[in-house]
């Protein structure tokens, strides 16, 4: 792997210089969520001599990047996960998490190409795109069989300097009203163009384009492909993450002194003079100098709701606004029978149906392909994002599954010796108009902090990276406000290359550009 050409983030209001690393005192912590988000905040705070204990309602670690132990017909054990992630190689704060259980991150598995698949046989590539800002995305241009430099020149230019220009103040200003729909109409690209480039993006967040604010949709493009210099395409980790990640993570925190309560719901928070008690839904609680919330929406938002004390009216109205986007749906399938040997471990789909992607999870996780060499099969798992509320399971598994044969004919004779569908609706949503309401880390309840990935950070991140970022982020507030010295954080580049020139007026209050 290539040495990350990552930037670091300086806080506009930094801590005195020399302070500690260590805490200077102990300071009890309650983390609550076990999840990316907690158990980042977690792990710093363990290693600066926090004593920290993590509340976690599942019996697994992980939240929605967790696994667990299913049994199959057969008898064989496996690890069931919520789907494929991505590691994508900007995905600085999460590698640099991960380096404590792996420090040369062997379990990742760098992946070739990341191909996208159309209708009519459309194909799209993002492999071998040169390095660069801008002129990866000239040589996309180049390459595209949906856009000529003919069609780029006739894309809307103060809308297409906007996609280059991005700005975390200045781009939720002038666009944060406006859904990714409308604005990709205004931009106008060419029909096929924009399926294969900009809906397949949009829907990658899981929310359809009509719901998602346009401000979010540049935020995307800046985070992933035109404000960093490592690339689109990504790498996966080479087994279960309970036995690659979580497992590992654990052992490590509990090195360092943390406690972990799994199957332990929280209740509520409450002031109990300078410190939070966590009261629990089995009846017990936890007394801690501060607490770190990582939980998804929903669950936010019933524990805020049962703590009718915590922060003030302001905050929590913010807690109410936030929302979780349409389901998301995950089918693994064990078929009797390989599938053809071209096949690449991961394909993205746009316009087909509700099918988003296909993973192949024997081409790269070792538990997977141990199956598929004992019975001559492969594993194939399915997803579609944003699905229509109102779509039961038989009927979104009859489009997955007609997609799956008219992309790969050869697995339409398979027998399906084993499945597991999951559809789920926790997903945040970045609907038109929210994102001034999006919760910070730092709340008005002191010692109280939040972190996951609808949480809003200073600096561009997304998914994995976001949810992680914002742990670190809550501990080195706590670490600031005990007097230790923060966690080192890396972004990409924090605005557009553009965004100097079009918003030249923003930060004085000025209208910019439209």
């Amino acid at each position: 792997m290539t040495s990350p050409r990552r930037k670091p983030y300086h806080s506009p209001d930094p801590a005195p210089a020399g302070l500690p690393r260590i805490l200077p005192r102990k300071v009890d912590v309650a983390i609550v969520g076990g999840g990316l988000a907690g158990l980042a905040a977690a792990t710093v705070l363990a290693e600066r001599g926090a004593a920290v204990t993590v509340l976690e309602r599942e019996n697994f670690l992980g939240g929605r990047a967790g696994a667990w132990t299913e049994t199959l017909e057969s008898g064989e054990t496996f690890e069931m996960e919520r789907g494929f992630h991505a590691f994508f190689r900007h995905y600085y704060n999460v590698r640099a998490w991960l380096r404590r259980i792996d420090p040369d991150l062997a379990m990742l598995t760098p992946l070739e190409d990341y191909p996208l698949f159309g209708p009519d046989g459309l194909r799209e590539s993002f492999s071998g795109l040169p390095r660069t800002p801008v002129l990866n995305l000239i040589a996309l241009i180049k390459r595209s069989p949906t856009l000529s430099f003919r069609d780029a020149l006739r894309v809307d230019d103060t809308l297409g300097q906007a996609m280059m220009a991005y700005d975390p103040s200045a781009t939720e200003e002038h666009y944060d009203h406006i859904s990714a729909k409308d604005f990709l109409d205004r931009l106008g690209f060419p029909p096929k163009a924009r399926q294969m480039l900009f809906d397949v993006f949009a829907h990658s967040f899981f929310n359809p384009e009509e719901e998602f604010s346009a401000a979010e949709l540049i935020l995307m493009m800046h985070f992933y492909f035109l404000g960093n210099r490592e690339g689109i395409v990504f790498d996966v980790v080479d087994g279960p993450f309970s036995t690659k990640i979580w497992q590992p993570m654990r052992r490590y925190l509990e090195g360092k002194g943390c406690r972990f309560q799994l199957g332990t719901s929280a209740l509520s928070v409450g002031a109990e003079g300078e410190q939070l008690r966590v009261r629990h839904a089995d009846g017990g609680s936890t007394l801690a100098d501060s607490v770190v919330l990582g939980l998804t929406v929903p669950a936010l938002q019933d524990l805020v709701e049962r703590s009718p004390s915590l922060g003030d009216a302001a905050w929590r109205a913010s807690i109410r606004r936030q929302s979780v986007t349409r389901p998301f749906a995950v089918w693994r399938l064990w078929l009797d029978r390989p599938v053809a040997p071209e096949r690449t471990p991961f394909v993205g789909t746009t316009g087909l149906g509700l099918l988003d992607n296909i993973s192949l999870y024997h081409l790269f996780e070792d538990e997977s392909r141990e199956w598929a060499e004992r019975h001559g099969g492969s594993i194939v798992e399915l997803h579609a994002y944003a699905v229509p509320e109102e779509m039961d399971e038989a009927a979104i598994k009859e489009d997955l599954l007609k997609q799956l044969y008219a992309l790969y004919p050869e697995t339409e004779a398979a027998t399906i010796l084993e499945e597991r569908f999951l559809l789920r609706q926790d997903c945040p949503a970045f609907r038109p108009g929210d994102g001034p309401h999006r919760p910070p880390v730092v709340t008005p309840e002191p010692g109280l902090y939040l972190a996951g990935d609808f949480v809003k950070t200073p600096f561009p991140t997304a998914l994995m990276e976001r949810a992680v970022t914002s742990g670190i982020l809550a501990a080195n507030e706590l670490l600031r406000r005990h007097g230790a010295a923060a966690e080192p954080l890396w972004t990409v580049r924090p605005r557009g290359f553009l965004a100097r020139w079009i918003y030249r007026d923003h930060r004085e209050g000025a209208r910019a550009r439209p």
